[in-house]
């Protein structure tokens, strides 16, 4: 009986502030994996910055007319790549993430914030060059996403905050993901390239106290893009186009689906990398909207934007190994 209870008074927290439970405002883990390859011994270190607005209230793909409902969510990532051949690596991501969420109506303004560590991601990839062809790498991966942030954060006056606003997400996940590219006859420094990510979510049991059990939606991520290279300046450009699809399923608790929650998105993204020096790579991209359809009535993105370095420190040969998005 508690626990049908505390699932009740859940569920109404829901349908009273409906914009909590979407599911494009965490740690951007999907987003940030693939660091590349350069060859046996090679260590890799990316650090980025990424920011997310969300500020758009839809209803199916309906968008409202209603800015009373903010969620931004600053996110600092740290990804370190280690090459054990030219085939093998290994990849993990550590997060630090602030969350708030602002609710303006009728003159008043409701305003939560949390920061902290987020969870971690492990991930063994390997490399399957010309395998489709001359020219292309197929990659494939496969890890788990660890629970080392927190989630049980509390309001100042004691009340769990909404999972989606946690740090951490309490569960293990499976990860699996894969990439391919080819590199164009007609122009040599044109890449095309794809790749895709599946995340199998499993359950935070101690949600509420150890009382029930929360899970987010499982997600399937791909991309598909185009980036080139050009020289300005005695410096490499690598401009690129990027279409990213996204599909989240329901959020369960106690394995009954929550309501305004999953979804599909598709996004146009632009990014740029220029090559500082041989061993160092600025990245920025920015990441906007151009369907979106989610069940019930949700906050949806309105802009995101990532930046940040990367670094080989120690590369013993060039090659094109895990060219990807």
């Amino acid at each position: 009986m508690i626990r049908i209870f505390l699932f009740c008074l859940f569920f109404l927290g829901c349908q009273q502030v409906f914009s909590q439970t979407c599911c494009s405002g965490g740690v951007p883990l999907s987003n940030n994996l693939g660091l590349p390859n350069e060859g046996k011994g090679s260590l890799s270190i990316g650090l980025n910055y990424d920011y997310n607005n969300l500020n758009t209230l839809n209803a199916g793909s309906d968008r409202l007319d209603d800015d009373s409902r903010l969620r931004i969510t600053n996110s600092i990532l740290l990804g370190l790549g280690y090459a054990v051949s030219d085939k093998l690596s290994f990849e993990t991501l550590f997060t630090w993430v602030n969350q708030t969420r602002t609710i303006s109506q009728f003159g008043n303004e409701n305003f939560s914030e949390t920061s902290g560590i987020g969870d971690a991601v492990f991930l063994a990839k390997y490399a399957i060059p010309d395998l489709l062809g001359l020219n292309t790498v197929l990659n494939l991966g496969v890890g788990t996403k660890v629970p080392i942030g927190k989630s049980d954060l509390t309001t100042e006056e004691g009340f769990l905050l909404n999972a989606d606003l946690q740090p951490g997400s309490g569960a293990w996940d499976v990860l699996g993901w894969m990439s391919i590219s080819k590199k164009l006859n007609f122009r040599p420094t044109a890449t095309v390239s794809g790749s895709l990510t599946y995340r199998l979510t499993g359950a935070n049991d101690s949600y509420f106290n150890n009382s029930t059990s929360y899970e987010f939606g499982n997600v399937v991520q791909t991309n598909v893009g185009y980036t080139d290279q050009f020289l300005l300046f005695n410096t490499i450009f690598n401009p690129g186009l990027v279409f990213k699809y996204r599909k989240a399923s329901f959020d369960k608790i106690d394995n009954s689906q929550l309501p305004n929650t999953g979804g599909e998105w598709v996004f146009l993204r632009p990014e740029l990398s220029v090559q500082i020096t041989p061993n160092m790579v600025f990245n920025s991209r920015m990441e906007v909207p151009i369907y979106s359809y989610v069940d019930g009535t949700q906050l949806t993105p309105t802009l995101r934007f990532t930046a940040g370095v990367s670094f080989i420190l120690k590369k013993k040969k060039l090659n094109i190994l895990n060219k990807t998005l």
